[in-house]
């Protein structure tokens, strides 16, 4: 659902709600709209700010990462949002513009307290179960798109697909005749040969062990070291915990191509840096290039664009994706929260 026919469909709801509510109250009394009826519409405002404050903070917040403290915390101030709320408007505002409030003039804003808390408890309920089912449609339609496009993905691969088999026999007798004559260059058919097969290579949820993709990266950038021989700065950090979490596959060579193909990779005063730094359960990648200015490949080889589609996909509300360009330097930061 659109965003815009969202916000439609939650002010019809309320509007709805409220006309319901005060329609009902003037039928069972009998009587004319009066000035009590204000009052319902302070109620129906609080418990509109109570809704929100779950629905729009609290739930996709906490709820949906399992942040089991921050979300009871918040739920337990929710009921007192609410009766601030209806305090401010009841007996603050309406005093002052209209001469009319709830409780008596007496009451302590104590008694006030205890009688309106627990009035929070289901509308915290209903905006728990509409978000729950909104979020439930949400995940179905990207599971869906997600589908649909692995579908075409596969199709395509079909299409273009060279038999791997002929493939890797090809690069081993590659490198079995150039191993006598260049030791280098069979060594680099063989990470070429490694670097097919990983990439060939599928899984059902479509994800690798970390320390595989860290080693296609280290095998891409030993391809690139032979051409500039020498001439070659590039650091790559790796750092924390690479063994035991699983990453989507090829899901950072992108960044690191990017940084090949518009950086500077044969400058010692402006190396390609590169860094990872993995826990248990997170990981936060960063790629850092000056830009070459006289690169006349200026296309982006997957595309930023695509890379935030995957990342949305594959990891809706866990990761962030941070992009620096001052038209001197260029840095790519990701950051997954959960692997």
């Amino acid at each position: 659902m659109k965003k815009s026919k969202l916000i439609l469909f939650h002010v019809v709801g309320w509007v709805l709600y409220i006309a319901y509510s005060i329609l009902e109250d003037l039928i069972m009394s009998g009587g004319p709209f009066s000035w009590k009826h204000f009052l319902f519409i302070t109620y129906f405002v609080a418990m509109a700010v109570t809704f929100y404050f779950c629905y729009s903070f609290v739930y996709p917040r906490f709820l949906k990462r399992a942040k089991v403290l921050p979300l009871l915390l918040c739920l337990a101030f929710a009921p007192f949002l609410f009766t601030f709320t209806r305090y401010f408007l009841e007996e603050m505002m309406y005093p002052l513009l209209l001469g009319i409030r709830n409780y008596g003039e007496g009451t302590t804003f104590s008694y006030y307290l205890t009688d309106n808390l627990f009035r929070a408890i289901p509308m915290m309920a209903i905006s728990a179960v509409v978000w729950n089912v909104q979020d439930a449609f949400k995940k179905e339609k990207e599971n869906k798109l997600l589908r649909q496009e692995k579908t075409q993905a596969e199709l395509a691969f079909l299409k273009s697909q060279v038999n791997p088999h002929f493939l890797y026999n090809t690069l081993n007798y590659l490198y079995a005749q150039a191993y006598p004559v260049s030791e280098k260059l069979a060594e680099a058919i063989l990470k070429l040969s490694d670097m097919m097969r990983y990439m060939l290579h599928d899984s059902p949820d479509g994800k690798v062990e970390l320390h595989k993709e860290v080693d296609y990266l280290h095998s891409f950038i030993d391809i690139f070291r032979l051409r500039f021989e020498d001439r070659f700065f590039v650091e790559f950090d790796v750092r924390g915990i690479i063994d035991g979490q699983r990453i989507a596959s090829l899901l950072l060579i992108p960044f690191v191509e990017n940084a090949f193909k518009h950086g500077t990779a044969d400058d010692p005063n402006a190396p390609i840096q590169i860094s990872l730094s993995a826990t248990a359960n997170s990981l936060v990648f960063t790629v850092r290039n000056h830009i070459n200015n006289h690169q006349k490949d200026q296309s982006t080889g997957i595309g930023l664009v695509n890379i935030k589609r995957r990342l949305e996909l594959i990891y809706p509300g866990q990761h962030t994706l941070t992009v620096q360009n001052d038209s001197r330097v260029y840095e790519a930061k990701l950051e997954l929260t959960a692997l």
